[in-house]
């Protein structure tokens, strides 16, 4: 995210300025639903893979023998549907006492979470990498723990670039030239994978919009409707216009989009360090590469993200409790074999450390200095990710500045 490099799937906005009562989605320590005398934690969680369910079992099935007065209730929910739920929750007085999400601004300014330092010991903060943990600032104090980072690279099938006799692109020029002719191979091949659909639309933007010198904004403003974003926006519609990429972009998806690269029918898409793992359970034989993504001018750029662990202020009671399962989590027996499950980079010092020899994350590991970010703490970011998810796909069909302009509105309608 936003948000360094995350290998999982892109950062879904939380639900900003909504009001919370005191009492939390589990009820107080003591009849919260557990046996008499024992906590309850409420944990939500988005899903990253199909292993996601059972990875956060197995960390709570060790936490629980480790700390038998706390019990932990698990909610998994897709991208899709997190916002929503977490919405929901808020407004009906039921949040979760931790959370999983992107964007955490909103909750700050309604004085929902708790401080970092408050919810784990002074050994797991510091354990932290600091850029990451700087990231999950507002106002100079973190508030939410860094969870995993993910950078985005280029995924490229070398048989269909070999067939059609172009090369691995740097550029957009290259890039629409190469895309283009493999489209043209037919047998239901496309170019690139460009995915405008909901599931993540603002990703694909950043691609685009940043990789033509604009940006979103940052902590203060969020910038959307600019000359700059204009570029990247128009670039798009040159790629869908000349037939470089998959049929209905403006509503593909991209989970899905890439399983078809996977399976060999698309010749290059933008994907995270989990396809790396998903090629070799799915196509191990598939002939690919990983290259930086192209840009205008062949600057080197990716989109970095973070996703946060954050904790709601519903009961003081269960503070305690909290700061026990964030240490128990983070500490690298536990931490370091989620973060493989999932493949993600870890956020830790003690995790980076473990993982330094791992070759497949060799190539994030390289963009990741280049890497830009959401501007995630600005409280109108969640507006913004929402426009982008609803909105965005319409390039397909209509004027880009059309686009830009609708988002805007949006985002400054808040």
């Amino acid at each position: 995210m936003k948000k360094s490099l995350r290998f999982g799937a892109a950062a879904i906005a939380a639900v900003a300025t909504l009001s919370l009562a005191s009492c939390g989605f589990g009820g107080s320590s003591g009849d919260s639903g557990g046996e008499e005398g024992s906590t309850t934690l409420d944990l939500l969680v988005p899903s990253y893979s199909d292993g996601t369910k059972a990875n956060w079992e197995t960390v709570i099935d060790g936490f629980e023998k480790a700390n038998p007065d706390i019990k932990v209730e698990l909610e998994v929910q897709s991208w899709d549907n997190l916002e929503k739920v977490v919405s929901t929750k808020i407004q009906a007085n039921e949040a979760p006492d931790i959370y999983n999400g992107g964007p955490f601004a909103g909750f700050v300014g309604d004085e929902l979470l708790y401080p970092t330092k408050d919810v784990v010991s002074e050994d797991t903060y510091s354990d932290f990498q600091e850029s990451f943990l700087k990231n999950a600032e507002v106002d100079g104090t973190a508030y939410a723990l860094p969870l995993i980072a993910s950078a985005r690279a280029l995924f490229v099938n070398n048989a269909l670039l070999n067939q059609a006799g172009v090369e691995a692109p740097t550029d957009w020029d290259s890039l629409l030239d190469a895309a283009t002719k493999v489209s043209a191979l037919g047998g239901g091949v496309a170019g690139y994978g460009m995915p405008l659909g909901s599931e993540e639309a603002q990703a694909e933007a950043a691609v685009w919009l940043w990789g033509g010198g604009g940006s979103f904004g940052d902590a203060s403003e969020i910038t959307i409707d600019t000359p700059e974003n204009l570029v990247g926006a128009e670039q798009i519609k040159k790629m869908i216009d000349a037939g470089a990429t998959q049929a209905d972009p403006g509503s593909t998806q991209r989970s899905p989009l890439m399983d078809i690269f996977i399976q060999g029918k698309i010749g290059m898409q933008v994907g995270l360090p989990p396809t790396v793992g998903q090629i070799a359970d799915n196509n191990p034989d598939l002939d690919y590469s990983i290259v930086p993504i192209p840009t205008k001018d062949g600057s080197p750029f990716t989109l970095g993200v973070m996703d946060q662990l954050m904790a709601f202020q519903n009961d003081d009671d269960k503070k305690e409790a909290i700061t026990k399962f964030f240490d128990y989590y983070y500490s690298p027996d536990v931490y370091v074999p989620w973060v493989q499950a999932e493949g993600f980079l870890p956020v830790t010092k003690s995790g980076a450390e473990q993982l330094s020899g791992e070759e497949a994350l060799k190539p994030f590991l390289d963009v990741l200095p280049d890497a830009q970010f959401y501007p995630s703490t600005n409280p109108k970011w969640s507006a913004a990710d929402g426009a982008f998810k609803s909105l965005f796909g319409q390039l397909q069909s209509k004027p880009a500045q059309d686009v830009l302009t609708e988002i805007q509105s949006q985002v400054d309608a808040g």
